[in-house]
């Protein structure tokens, strides 16, 4: 059985306190067990209110210190350093900061796209919590066992261009360790573990892009294992992070 990637269009501008689950089940009506439904971060930043109007927003002299040498908007700026838990590395106009969640990101997933001029969208509090609850409102409303996978874009050290990775998850297991099966030629697998979450958010974005109004993708026919795992896992733990 082939896999399935399925975009799903939606016609209004998502606000705060707006029903995802509602807005998808309008939007999309063949809902089947074993889906997986990939969500942007953007629209979750919204429905929770993670918006920031910059016109508000009073720049600290630190703000103002790293916008002038990183040709920066000191505004943004301050917003970016309320998001960071620490700076990692500052170079070429580049900020590659730890968020509060453990995330490594470029301006600690700060971010102005597909929102009004002035605005900026910070990451949900708690991603993790998010898919929980939007999953535990369309299992209800569609009595359908699935999965939910919140995506955002990421770089990623010593390869060029961006790819969608999954920050927060409800109802399957985000890593397929290998470790300890045999390989074709009979050796045991000790490190292979595969990130099948953070590559169905890359797939997923093939067909979300960027620009066509399609908050949500469904995932078809890919074999996940059910669980009550979160995104936690996919963060790399400092000690054993030759990046950091």
């Amino acid at each position: 059985m082939s896999l399935e990637i399925i975009p799903v269009v939606i016609n209004k501008e998502i606000k705060k306190g707006d029903d995802l689950a509602k807005v998808f089940t309008s939007s999309y009506k063949g809902l089947l067990d074993g889906d997986i439904i990939v969500i942007s971060q953007k629209v979750i930043s919204k429905q929770e209110g993670r918006l920031v109007e910059l016109a508000g927003v009073i720049p600290s002299l630190l703000a103002v210190g790293i916008a002038t040498e990183y040709e920066k908007d000191p505004r943004l700026m301050e917003v970016i350093l309320y998001e960071t838990k620490r700076i990692i590395r500052m170079e070429n106009r580049i900020i590659i900061a730890e968020t509060r969640h453990g995330f490594i990101c470029a301006n600690a997933g700060v971010d102005e796209s597909n929102l009004p001029q002035g605005f900026v969208a910070m990451l949900p509090e708690n991603p993790d919590a998010s898919a929980s609850n939007f999953h535990s409102s369309l299992q209800e409303m569609t009595g359908k066992k699935i999965a939910i996978l919140v995506s955002d874009t990421f770089g990623r050290p010593f390869r060029e261009g961006q790819t969608n990775c999954a920050i927060g998850v409800a109802g399957m297991k985000p890593i397929n360790d290998y470790a300890g099966t045999k390989d074709t030629f009979g050796r045991t697998l000790r490190t292979t573990a595969i990130a099948e979450a953070d590559e169905l958010c890359g797939a997923a974005e093939l067909v979300m892009k960027k620009t066509e109004n399609c908050p949500f993708v469904i995932i078809r026919n890919f074999d996940f294992s059910p669980s009550s795992d979160t995104a936690k896992p996919l963060i790399r733990a400092e000690k054993t992070d030759l990046f950091r």
